[in-house]
């Protein structure tokens, strides 16, 4: 009972820090820790064997990982600075030692400058972060040629020190695009099930309140869009699957604006409308409601179950089929977005869904 309890409460303490969603609401908290403490491990590392120009250890260390929250992005930044690194620490050495040989300054500054524009040339293209660091660590090696060549050789063993920490403090309660892609996903989803709900009940559509749900909806696509690469990459899943689910949802968000503008004002016609869709907005309500809760706490049983069939909606009238048939047309198209974007789902779930 003893030991139920010391556990228990291990648990409860060690679970803000092994909670991917806690991680998640907590993430800056966790890379200033993580930031802080890996510098002082690069400052201890540095200063403690005496190792010279040991700063650049940290600064490298604050480059690669400074700015950069997520796992997958680490590892590519570490894997291009360290590419960086090598191509421009070995044409700094390489300068540095004709310029011991030849002495001949104006030669030095030439190779130098040439150097630089080659490799500004591709830093406007895809291997753009690696030419741009390969320029700067050159001059950081040779300085204008005039370095003395164990300061180049000890400037660039620091870099690649800082590297290699910058790797391990990646580890430290790694922080995955993928879990934010995740949570932002199901908040959107959410924000989707709040707007439909307004828009059945009658509720105003141009009040602030509702306009604060579309803003941030905005502003969430928007970090959707750039967490996508990442989050291919930590997931495998190609760009292709992840841009058909921003997709269904940027189509969703879409559909519900015009349902707000074109839901009809008379009670009449909205008592008609929630009556001849109840099962379609029940349906809305389900798939938004389940996908949001699958992604939240990262299970897919809610979203794998066969989708039942709908209720015939009613009959109408030719007037009413006139005044209300788009506002119908959308809804049904709403949810046949939303049922296509659950299968999408489902079918990735392996990849998205907590280990």
């Amino acid at each position: 009972m003893h030991t139920l309890r010391i556990r228990t409460f291990l648990h409860k303490l060690v679970r803000p820090v092994t909670d991917p969603y806690r991680r998640y609401r907590n993430a800056r908290y966790i890379h200033a820790g993580r930031i802080s403490v890996g510098l002082l491990v690069s400052i201890l590392l540095t200063t403690g064997i005496s190792v010279p120009h040991g700063e650049w250890a940290s600064v490298t260390m604050l480059v690669v990982i400074g700015g950069l929250q997520h796992h997958g992005n680490i590892r590519r930044k570490a894997a291009e600075r360290a590419a960086g690194t090598l191509i421009g620490a070995g044409l700094g050495l390489l300068l540095a030692i004709q310029h011991d040989y030849l002495q001949m300054p104006v030669l030095t500054y030439t190779l130098m400058s040439l150097c630089c524009g080659v490799f500004a040339y591709h830093a406007i293209d895809k291997g753009g972060y690696i030419a741009l660091l390969s320029a700067i660590t050159l001059f950081i090696v040779a300085g204008h040629g005039d370095n003395p060549l164990s300061i180049g050789i000890w400037r660039s063993l620091n870099i690649l020190i800082g590297i290699v920490l910058a790797l391990l403090f990646s580890f430290a309660l790694p922080l995955y695009a993928f879990y934010s892609w995740r949570y932002n996903l199901s908040g959107a989803l959410r924000d989707c099930a709040a707007i439909h709900s307004r828009i059945i009940s009658g509720k105003p559509v141009t009040g602030d309140e509702h306009q604060a749900i579309l803003n941030r909806l905005n502003k969430t696509m928007v970090q959707l869009r750039s967490l996508m690469p990442s989050a291919a990459k930590e997931m495998h899943i190609s760009m292709t699957r992840m841009d058909a689910i921003q997709r269904s949802l940027r189509m969703c968000i879409s559909t519900l604006e015009i349902l707000a503008h074109t839901r009809p004002n008379d009670e009449q016609g909205l008592a008609l409308l929630q009556s001849a869709l109840s099962a379609e907005n029940r349906s809305i309500r389900r798939l938004l409601v389940g996908m949001a809760r699958a992604l939240r706490i990262g299970s897919a049983n809610a979203i794998s179950k066969q989708r039942h069939p709908l209720e015939k909606p009613l009959h109408f009238e030719a007037d009413t089929i006139s005044s209300l048939g788009g506002y119908i047309l959308l809804t049904h198209e709403l949810s046949a977005t939303l049922e296509g974007m659950r299968e999408q789902l489902a079918d990735t779930a392996k990849k998205w869904k907590a280990h």
